[in-house]
């Protein structure tokens, strides 16, 4: 039985390019929704879109930076042109670069702070009146931040990276009172470990040990597996917000 739980929706997904953004994009698709995929890859795009579409789905690629701002707010405005204001937004985009602090991978502490928690900001900030416009409207209207499991818990090496994702959390939860007044809902995603490119982006060794230790004691979670929950919560009814989501393979404790 075809499942269309998000028909006539409109979403718009950051890092689409790859992990938890493309496999999420390809669930609200799939569940009848039209997809703006936005990311800094345009042969990836343009590889996930003709997949979408084959699939029977609607997808547009919009190739953007999404640490620029401008460039940004260019893109939601396009993909809205195009598909319709976005009522369902899926603030993914990131990066996790752990390392010791006292090695002072100041490159990696702006890059991460750039992207997870800058980059962020400008995505609510291009999409919140298209969303707040939505709600108005008597439409579903979500916001879905990515945070992290790191958000709650104490990973040595990952410092940065935690007070990135614990930012997302504090922040989901402040503008859910500010906008759940204008049923506009705000979700934040939690993930535990989730097989992605982030792990390929780790270069300190010690972070990528335990990573590897990790992956031989537990089964990861599916970049497929978050998206569904995040299909799941935007297909709930309008006067139902998951807050707070996590989600974690079985097997990690923390």
């Amino acid at each position: 039985m075809t499942d269309d739980s998000l028909q006539g929706r409109v979403a718009l997904v950051t890092g689409a390019s790859s992990g938890i953004g493309a496999a999420t994009a390809t669930v609200l698709a799939d569940r009848g929704a039209r997809v703006a995929l936005l990311a800094r890859r345009q042969d990836r795009l343009d590889e996930l879109v003709g997949e979408i579409t084959l699939a029977g789905g609607t997808a547009l690629g919009v190739p953007v930076d999404v640490t620029d701002a401008d460039a940004l707010t260019a893109a939601a405005d396009r993909a809205a042109a195009t598909l319709g204001p976005a009522d369902l937004v899926v603030n993914n985009a990131g990066v996790m670069l752990p390392a010791p602090v006292e090695q002072l991978r100041t490159d990696q502490w702006q890059r991460q702070i750039d992207l997870n928690v800058s980059a962020a900001m400008h995505t609510i900030g291009a999409v919140v009146p298209q969303l707040v416009s939505a709600a108005a409207e008597g439409r579903r209207a979500d916001l879905v931040n990515t945070s992290s499991i790191a958000a709650e818990n104490i990973f040595p090496n990952f410092a940065v990276y935690a007070a990135t994702k614990a930012f997302i959390t504090h922040l989901s939860r402040h503008l859910r009172v500010e906008l759940g007044a204008k049923d506009v809902r705000v979700t934040a995603i939690e993930p535990g470990i989730v097989g992605t490119e982030l792990q390929d982006h780790v270069t300190d060794p010690g972070a990528r040990e335990w990573l590897d230790d990790t992956r031989d004691t537990v089964e990861w979670l599916t970049p497929q597996d978050v998206a569904e929950v995040i299909a799941f919560t935007a297909a709930l009814p309008r006067h139902v917000n998951l807050q707070q989501v996590t989600i974690m393979p079985t097997r990690q404790a923390t």
